[in-house]
C-alpha cells in the first residue's frame, strides 16, 4: 500500500521543494504569506534534517552514534541529551513490542544485502553470530552522566526504523515555532502535516488499494497527525523464488514474511515510524493486538496475499 497526500488550493501561497536528505527524497510544502519567506522556512527545516542526520548517522565517523558503536564493549560514552532521550525513547518501544522493534539490530546488515548482489542465503552460523550481537536489553543508560554503553564487543546500533520519522518531526517543530500556518513533510515516506487547508478542511492521505493497481481506495482525513508505512517491495531478494523483505527480525535474525505493507497513523511521525517497522514483524493478529491497545494509534496492514486489514478507529470514506 502507498500513501498519497492531497491537498486543495490555499488562499496563501504554497511552497514546495525536494531535497536529498538522510538517503532518499525529503519533500516539505509550507503555506505561507509569500513565496520568498516560504523558502527560507523550507530551508530552515532543511539544515535541521541535516542536523539530525549527523547526530544519528551510523555512516559519519564523527556522529555521537558512531562514537557509541566504536566503544561496545569497551567504555560508556558520553552524549548530547537529544541523543540520549531518543535512545531512551527507543527502548520504551522495544518493551511494548516485545523486541520487534530493536536499534541493536544492526549486525544483521551485515550479512544481508537487498541490492542484488546475494543469490543465495547467508550462512546460518553467521546467522546465530549476528543476532548474538544484538538485543536492546544491553544497551545501558546512565542517566546521571548521560552516557550510552553497548555491552557487547561487536555490537551496533542504528537508527532506520525510526531516524527519519524523528527528524520529520523536529522539522515540523521548528516550523511550528516560527508561526508557520501549515505545511506536509515528507522523509523517505514518513509523513507529518500541521495546520490545515485555507478553507479549514483537513489534509488527506489517499490509501491506494493494492488490488487495484494503484487505484485509491479511500482517503483519511488527518489533523496535526503522522504516518509512517513499511513496504516490502522497496527492497528485497528472491532466493529459490522466493522473496525476502529488507525488513529484519531482530530476534531471529531472518527477515519478515506473511506481510506486504504497514501504514501507522499517530501523532508523532517517530511514533509511526518505529511502529510501522515493529508490525512488520511482529505479523498481522499481533500487530493488530497492539495497535488497537494504544491511544491515538491507528493502522492499515496488507498481507502477503494483498488482503488489506484495519485497525478499529480506522473509517474509510
Amino acid at each position: 500500500m502507498t500513501c498519497i497526500v492531497f491537498g486543495q488550493e490555499e488562499k496563501y501561497v504554497t511552497v514546495q521543494k525536494t531535497f536529498e536528505v538522510m538517503g532518499g527524497s525529503f519533500d516539505i510544502t509550507v503555506i505561507s504569506v509569500d513565496e520568498e519567506l516560504g523558502y527560507i522556512y523550507i530551508h530552515e527545516a532543511l539544515a535541521e534534517v541535516q542536523r539530525i542526520e549527523k547526530l544519528i548517522s551510523s555512516w559519519d565517523d564523527a556522529s555521537e552514534t558512531s562514537l557509541i558503536n566504536k566503544n561496545a564493549g569497551i567504555k560508556p560514552v558520553p552524549v548530547s541529551w537529544e541523543l540520549y532521550r531518543l535512545i531512551e525513547r527507543c527502548i520504551k518501544i522495544s518493551e511494548i513490542t516485545d523486541g520487534a522493534f530493536d536499534i541493536t539490530y544492526t549486525a544483521l546488515e551485515d550479512i544481508w544485502k537487498f541490492d542484488g548482489s546475494m543469490t543465495t542465503l547467508p550462512n546460518k552460523v553467521k546467522v546465530k553470530d549476528a543476532v548474538s550481537k544484538t538485543g536492546f536489553g544491553n544497551i545501558i543508560l546512565n542517566s546521571k552522566d548521560q552516557t550510552v554503553y553497548l555491552n557487547k564487543k561487536g555490537m551496533r546500533i542504528s537508527f532506520g526504523g525510526i531516524g527519519k520519522g524523528f527528524a520529520a518531526d523536529k522539522a515540523k517543530a521548528l516550523l511550528v515555532s516560527k508561526e508557520v500556518k501549515a505545511g506536509i513533510i515528507n522523509i523517505g515516506g514518513d509523513i507529518t502535516t500541521w495546520g490545515t487547508k485555507a478553507t479549514g478542511e483537513k489534509w488527506l492521505i489517499g490509501v491506494v488499494n493494492p488490488e487495484r493497481q494503484g487505484g485509491l481506495f479511500s482517503w483519511i482525513p488527518i489533523l496535526e497527525s503522522s504516518v509512517a508505512t513499511s513496504g516490502g517491495d522497496a527492497d528485497f531478494m528472491i532466493v529459490n523464488d522466493k522473496k525476502y523483505t529488507h525488513v529484519l527480525n531482530p530476534k531471529t535474525g531472518y527477515p519478515s514474511t506473511g506481510i506486504n505493507s504497514v501504514s501507522v497513523f499517530a501523532k508523532s511521525a517517530e511514533i509511526s515510524d518505529a511502529l510501522a517497522t515493529s508490525i512488520f514483524v511482529m505479523g498481522l493478529d499481533a500487530g493488530l493486538a497492539l495497535i488497537n491497545q494504544l491511544g491515538d494509534t491507528e493502522v492499515i496492514i496488507v498481507n502477503n496475499a494483498n488482503k488489506m486489514y484495519k485497525s478499529n478507529g480506522i473509517i474509510f470514506n
